[in-house]
């Protein structure tokens, strides 16, 4: 136990303060038990030493961080290292990387039980599902899933410009005010094309170098480990699941054809479907559905997108489509707090099954849109709006 308060105290002092992002006061902290989840890389371990960092002194014993990737165990169970840290007066037990664990749900249950006045904080992987495993954690624990940077981030991470976030309500009725703010603070499409690229996480800074590699390296490692481990992928199919991720990025947004996919793999139809779900849970992809209240579990969607933009230039093996990484931004900093569909017949997206958006460059015109109530455009190349002509780079203020 000694050994893991002395790490604990390493890696604290290690852990930067100097920027915490706003996701921090999103959580409720005072849960029971809550676990946060999100893919790879977009700081989940960083977050929850910075939160100890605010909340208890320097060589606190009353707060316990551990991470079940340690060697250490591999030779002690969770209950055991929860019961000694308990014994000594242990009040918050916070575990990273969880789905590492086997079995990890069963014994943290059973340690709620056991210890019901323990708080404990959990993370893991965008695949983890609380009622899933060996017990289902779905009623007692408070689940949270954790992004990568928004464009208003990346400005305040790489650039040092701080500006507040708003509600996707503020953004579309007051589009000039916040346009103006944001313009007098910085000229935002001197830095947006650049977030594209290289953006969305938040360790560019770091390793500018290897940041591509880092990527793929992460989505080996979720096809090749978590897949497996979490989903029960056949280990055999994990290159056929590369494949697949490799199709998607030459040709998002792909209009999806199964049948095609399929055959380009080397998958059952089906198999290619429950592929596609997996991908999407793991956050590799966003697959889109016209009608989404609709939707059956193995039902094929109607258009894929990588998951994030900078996936797609790490990924592609062809150029990048300017037009592809404009909808995929979209569809990326829309889907978090709102309901993306694609739009089929009018618009290339509806949101929270009112709104219309259609996304193109500077001169994108309404003529696919004009029949359609509550539509706007979200154009590529421009400062400010033009009525319900937005800048893309705004939606990027949504967190």
């Amino acid at each position: 136990m000694d050994a893991l308060f002395d790490k604990q105290d390493v890696m604290l002092r290690a852990t930067s303060m100097e920027i915490v992002r706003d996701f921090m006061s999103s959580v409720n902290w005072n849960a029971p038990l809550l676990c946060i989840r999100g893919s790879r890389g977009v700081g989940k371990s960083t977050l929850l030493r910075q939160y100890i960092n605010q909340h208890f002194p320097t060589g606190s014993e009353e707060v316990l961080y551990c991470s079940l990737d340690w060697v250490y165990f591999s030779q002690h169970s969770i209950l055991e290292v929860a019961g000694n840290f308990y014994k000594r007066g242990g009040e918050l037990l916070v575990i990273d990387e969880v789905h590492k664990y086997d079995g990890w749900s069963r014994e943290i249950k059973e340690t709620a039980e056991t210890y019901p006045d323990l708080q404990m904080i959990l993370s893991g992987s965008s695949l983890l599902k609380l009622l899933d495993g060996d017990a289902d954690l779905s009623r007692r624990c408070r689940g949270y899933d954790m992004p990568g940077l928004s464009f208003r981030e990346y400005l305040r991470f790489y650039k040092g410009i701080v500006l507040p976030a708003y509600t996707l309500q503020e953004l579309l009725a007051n589009p000039k005010e916040i346009a103006l703010t944001v313009n007098n603070a910085c000229r935002p499409l001197q830095y947006f094309h650049d977030y594209l690229r290289y953006g969305y996480y938040p360790y560019y800074l770091k390793n500018p170098i290897d940041y591509y590699p880092l990527i793929e390296q992460t989505v080996n490692y979720v096809v090749d480990v978590e897949l497996p481990q979490q989903r029960k992928v056949n280990p055999a199919n994990c290159r056929k699941v590369k494949a697949l991720l490799n199709v998607l990025a030459q040709q998002v947004p792909y209009e999806v054809d199964i049948s095609k996919l399929a055959t380009a793999t080397g998958l059952q139809r089906n198999t290619v479907l429950e592929y596609l779900n997996h991908l999407g849970d793991a956050k590799l992809i966003n697959l889109l559905f016209s009608d989404i209240a609709s939707v059956k579990k193995m039902q094929k969607p109607d258009k894929i997108y990588l998951e994030n933009p900078n996936l797609l230039y790490a990924l592609a093996t062809t150029p990048v489509k300017t037009g592809t990484t404009r909808e995929c931004f979209a569809v990326n900093q829309l889907g978090y707090g709102h309901t993306v569909e694609y739009g089929k017949t009018q618009g290339d997206f509806r949101v929270d099954g009112r709104l219309t958006f259609e996304v193109g460059g500077e001169n994108k015109s309404f003529s696919q849109i004009a029949n359609a109530p509550d539509s706007f455009v979200l154009s590529d190349d421009i400062e400010m709006p033009r009525g319900n002509k937005l800048p893309l780079w705004m939606i990027g203020f949504l967190y």
